[in-house]
């Protein structure tokens, strides 16, 4: 197996890649933890920690080895339009799971979703603002910078030690665990709240998730597909919040 091609500037750190991604990992996990749980005028770190993610690979990465991790044209076009049905589909499972078990209740993972956009500074906004302003957010930060993350430089990481199926594995467990902190992980008035009955079954549909967007990137062989799937995922979760689920 060809290893992923690092610039030579970054081919003498003492940690080497594998460091360098580690460190990384739990950089951006604590950034999204303070996002999610700081203050409101900390929100705004999640879209730095999606950008430091899709950028990491211009950093680190020569032009083959971002070709290596995916960032190059989709094998097949038919898997562009396939990944965004799947990507509402998947969307829309989760919905309907969690309305049939928790209804409107904080144990739905989509409620909770519903109540960190209410913590955004949005005073008088309209219901269609509010609706375009968030999903236009949700379809460009988390889909881009998560995938060129997980999908490509992480899995590929991974891959060079463990190979494909422990890799793809790995990711796909540490993309559902980072989620806890938007259901599962609570901070309330009187401290932080363990939903541990919901938050499992949320953190084993992000697993779920994130193999189905590891699949797409595979067949395809690129990125963008994977891509496409987690914007159309992130689309249909705010449709279904704003009509069905928002106060």
């Amino acid at each position: 197996m060809h290893r992923i091609d690092v610039k030579p500037s970054w081919q003498a750190l003492p940690v080497g890649i594998a460091g360098l991604t580690l460190a990384f990992v739990l950089a951006s996990s604590a950034g999204r933890a303070a996002a999610m749980f700081g203050p409101a005028s900390w929100r705004g770190l999640f879209a730095l920690v999606c950008i430091a993610m899709a950028a990491l690979p211009w950093l680190v990465l020569d032009r083959e080895g971002r070709r290596q991790i995916g960032l190059k044209k989709p094998r097949h076009a038919a898997w562009l339009p396939l990944a965004l049905l799947l990507g509402v589909l998947a969307a829309s499972a989760c919905y309907l799971l969690g309305v049939t078990l928790y209804g409107a209740s904080a144990d739905n993972w989509f409620v909770s979703v519903a109540r960190n956009y209410q913590l955004q500074p949005s005073a008088g906004w309209s219901l269609l603002r509010l609706h375009l302003t968030f999903t236009i957010v949700a379809c460009l930060f988390s889909p881009i910078g998560e995938e060129i993350f997980f999908r490509g430089f992480l899995q590929k990481v991974l891959e060079d030690r463990h190979g494909r199926t422990r890799a793809t594995v790995m990711e796909a467990s540490l993309f559902a665990l980072v989620h806890l902190c938007h259901h599962g992980i609570l901070l309330g008035a009187a401290g932080f709240q363990l939903l541990p009955v919901s938050g499992a079954l949320w953190v084993g549909q992000m697993f779920l998730l994130a193999l189905l967007f590891a699949w797409l990137r595979r067949g395809s062989d690129a990125i963008l597909a994977a891509i496409l799937a987690h914007a159309a995922f992130n689309a249909a979760m705010n449709g279904w919040i704003f009509a069905r689920l928002w106060p």
